[in-house]
């Protein structure tokens, strides 16, 4: 038996998986608002410090519906392009409820933030020029490289010397000299290290690491600690949680005592990434083939990298369930078999040599905590149509909240003579 199954919890809502593909179309990404909305209080709660906020990381999912909801549940939002400042206007947030984390942006780009009101953050000298060069006299943060990086694939570690995001410490001076060149206002500065963090010592470090730093500064408004909390992916396996409770207990003390004695209630934010969504979401696909190639078997579905690329970019683990009938497949007979999408590629592979019940065609497949870094890395290669997203309300209704691509998007922004 699984330590964790979408059955154990009631994801669905006792609503049946198969009736929501014949209602929706296969693959379909399939949202809990009850699981969603409990990850965005454990996050907003998460310490008692008063001048406290969590920011949901859009880039991680982007549904209209599930920002509103976020937004609902108190908390603000960083972005990383114009286009997620744009949707996060559309859900509600207010300009002083973003915070803009820019890299490597154009000048028209740090202009469509900072003509809307919302503080926008450099990561290099040369992108502090810039701001300096268009709005001499105004507000800016800065993010800072502490020198060292920590996360479950290298692609994700976004500290220390080998990735391109932040300013070096050794640049401090620099940055001093050029606040003063511009006469710019440095009201906050930020970090993020990596992702995916299961341990709250390593996260703790971290922000320690940044209030050292951060006493070279005057007169801060605020301190993002970034993110990267992490969730347990192999859930079936028993992999423990993140112990918020002690995790904030000892955050909180943290902050406390060093506001204290820098002399002012700033504000501090945390960017919990993955945490809010990823659990919250799962997908639905069809297992449409069952094939031998010599001594390997492949069970092929309709959940290409497209839908799903995190498999095939990161060598990311999902845990994988089988429904027939309605019901979910948990035999104690199980084979050792590759799961596979429908896209030209070798790479095409959500699960390689996993364990799984007898997996019968016309079967549905059921990907875990695909909430995160799911819908919004998708595309339409091969000329795939992107899956419809619904929300799974907590009346148990089954609400519509992203259309399945039409075969007429694939060229609605094409030019033909």
């Amino acid at each position: 038996m699984y330590h964790y199954s979408t059955e154990k919890i009631n994801f669905f809502e006792n609503n049946n998986p198969a009736l929501l593909l014949k209602e929706f179309g296969s693959p379909l990404y399939v949202y809990n608002e009850r699981i969603f909305r409990e990850r965005c209080r454990e996050m907003a709660n998460l310490v008692d410090y008063p001048n406290f906020k969590a920011t949901y990381s859009i880039k991680a999912n982007s549904n209209l519906t599930l920002l509103r909801i976020a937004h609902e549940e108190g908390l603000h939002a960083d972005a990383m392009s114009p286009g997620e400042i744009y949707v996060l206007l559309k859900a509600g947030f207010s300009p002083d409820e973003i915070f803009f984390v820019a890299n490597n942006v154009s000048e028209d780009e740090m202009r469509f933030a900072v003509e809307r009101g919302i503080i926008t953050s450099v990561d290099s000298l040369s992108q502090l020029k810039q701001f300096g060069r268009l709005f001499p006299g105004g507000k800016v943060a800065i993010r800072l490289n502490p020198g060292v990086g920590a996360g479950h694939h290298a692609k994700v570690v976004t500290g220390g010397k080998e990735t391109k995001f932040g300013i070096n410490l050794e640049l401090v001076d620099d940055v001093k000299r050029i606040l003063k060149e511009y006469n710019l206002v440095l009201v906050g500065i930020n970090q993020h290290i990596g992702s995916l963090f299961m341990d709250g010592h390593v996260y703790l470090e971290g922000v320690k690491a940044l209030l050292e730093n951060a006493e070279q500064f005057d007169d801060l408004e605020f301190i993002d600690f970034g993110g990267g909390f992490g969730i347990p992916y192999r859930k079936q396996e028993g992999q423990e949680r993140l112990d918020l409770g002690a995790f904030g207990k000892k955050l909180n003390e943290v902050l406390v005592n060093w506001s204290m004695k820098y002399g002012k209630n700033i504000l501090f934010r945390i960017e919990p990434g993955r945490y809010v969504c990823a659990e919250s979401g799962v997908i639905l696909g069809t297992v449409h083939a069952i094939k031998h190639n010599y001594d390997k078997k492949f069970i092929g579905t309709d959940i290409g990298l497209n839908v799903l690329i995190r498999p095939a970019m990161y060598d990311s683990h999902h845990e994988i369930e089988i429904y027939r009938d309605g019901k979910l497949v948990a035999g104690e007979e199980k084979e050792k078999v590759t799961v596979v999408g429908n896209i030209c590629e070798s790479g095409d592979i959500l699960a390689k040599d996993r364990m799984l019940p007898i997996v019968e065609e016309g079967d549905i497949l059921v990907v875990l905590d695909a909430g995160a870094y799911g819908y919004s890395m998708s595309s339409n290669y091969n000329n795939r149509l992107r899956p419809a997203e619904i929300l799974i309300e907590k009346s148990g209704c089954a609400r519509l909240i992203r259309k399945r691509d039409t075969l007429e998007d694939l060229i609605a922004n094409m030019l033909i003579d």
